[in-house]
């Protein structure tokens, strides 16, 4: 992940709820008046379960460039339904542990699933093999009919592929990691996606 020198200024709601709409990476097909209502419709979280999952993102990136901007630097963030997922790579354990720490402090954080893999940073080569594995499963998501790719997250860190969001069925979950599990180089899949009808959603 790349950030800028500097951390983005405070969030408006209309911000955020742009954010929201364009968080999946899929939303810029939605062009016209009616693509935000579209985007509502199709993800399986409401619009308001969107933004308060940006303005949580913000708020922890916030506090992580506060903490320590190499953590910062290192650690990508996911949120969906109130659920952070963390990953990257960090130095030591203390970092880990310093980055679910700062999770938790945010209003509205339900889960925090920390996957920050503790190693020495990889090479460029090593990012770009994540690059394409992340790449590659997406466009298989993105033309498989039987699965709304705008409900998930996709990050793969040292040929592990991590997925988070909404599976309207258990049928759909499988195919997505079965996709997950055939692309070249992925050594691992480690799925945090829910059902719709999971428990743990209304928790």
């Amino acid at each position: 992940m790349i950030h800028g020198a500097r951390p983005p200024p405070a969030p408006t709601l209309s911000s955020l709820r742009g954010a929201a709409l364009a968080a999946s990476g899929c939303a810029g097909a939605m062009i016209g008046a009616g693509g935000a209502t579209g985007y509502a419709v199709v993800q399986e979280r409401s619009l308001g379960n969107a933004v308060d999952d940006t303005s949580i993102k913000f708020r922890i990136n916030e506090r992580l460039m506060s903490h320590d901007q190499r953590l910062w630097t290192k650690a990508n963030l996911d949120v969906v339904e109130g659920r952070v997922l963390i990953t990257g790579v960090v130095p030591a354990v203390a970092d880990r542990d310093k980055a679910t720490d700062l999770a938790w402090e945010v209003r509205g954080v339900r889960e925090v699933l920390n996957e920050l893999q503790v190693a020495p940073a990889g090479d460029a080569e090593s990012f770009v093999r994540d690059a394409s594995i992340t790449a590659q499963l997406r466009f298989k998501v993105l033309t498989d009919r039987d699965i709304v790719a705008i409900n998930f997250t996709i990050t793969t860190v040292n040929g592990i592929v991590y997925l988070l969001g909404i599976a309207r069925s258990d049928a759909e979950h499988r195919r997505l990691v079965d996709h997950a599990r055939n692309v070249g180089g992925v050594a691992k899949v480690v799925s945090h996606v829910l059902v719709t009808d999971d428990p743990r959603r209304k928790a």
